[in-house]
């Protein structure tokens, strides 16, 4: 019999970081999955201890075309049912559009969206046959906010994950599966200087910057109750 899990991506630092020490602490065994190896082997470790539950990764670069599917191979391999799948991997690049390579665009095009698509179009008819599943789609307030001068796709690619979590909930409700697409605004993480635009957020004032436990518990509540957006 397969064990319930919730598989959180990019969750070795940030919002995917406070995700699985918050969904571990209502007591969801998990798997988790980023590119360093090392990292993962120990935040799983630390979790399982101190929330004793059942905590796993593994690792992946989701910027590859097959990393998705060796995820699900993986989970598949252990006999893991994905009850709760969570697309939080992201970043963005801090370079002009034309001065940017086609091929980084298109890597980060395949983290922040292609990989998405691809985990749910995975998972989601195992959900199906079990009666039901949670999907959240960590997305950002920049899929609602005017063009921007830096990251030009950035915020569209966002937008178009709102729209594809929409058509999920539109689709699968039905079957007992909800879609949440978490977008939030300035929130501290090494999201900025791994972007290459910390300076940008460092002119942000105090009061609009929020912390990534709450945006993690604020998101990972509006899933659990099925909230089409949060």
């Amino acid at each position: 019999m397969k064990e319930s899990y919730a598989l959180i991506t990019g969750s070795s630092s940030g919002i995917g970081l406070e995700i699985a020490y918050y969904l571990a602490e209502k007591g969801f065994n998990l798997i988790l999955t980023a590119r360093r190896e090392g990292l993962l082997k120990d935040i799983s470790k630390d979790i399982s201890l101190k929330h004793k539950v059942k905590a796993d990764f593994v690792s992946c670069d989701l910027s590859k075309k097959e990393a998705p599917k060796e995820i699900f191979e993986y989970c598949n391999s252990k006999n893991y049912f994905v009850e709760i799948l969570i697309n939080n991997a992201g970043y963005g690049i801090s370079a002009p559009f034309h001065e940017s390579s086609m091929e980084d665009e298109e890597k980060c095009i395949r983290v922040l969206s292609i990989s998405v698509i691809a985990l749910t179009k995975l998972f989601i008819p195992i959900m199906m046959e079990k009666g039901g599943g949670k999907i959240m789609i960590v997305s950002s307030i920049a899929a609602f906010a005017p063009p921007s001068a830096i990251q030009s796709l950035y915020g569209p690619t966002k937008t178009f994950v709102n729209r594809f979590s929409e058509a999920i909930n539109l689709n699968y409700n039905k079957n007992g599966i909800s879609s949440t697409a978490v977008c939030p605004g300035y929130t501290v993480t090494n999201f900025h200087a791994a972007s290459g635009v910390q300076d940008e957020m460092d002119r942000v004032p105090k009061f609009l910057k929020k912390s990534a436990k709450r945006i993690a518990i604020e998101g990972v509540n509006a899933m659990l109750k099925g909230k089409a957006i949060c």
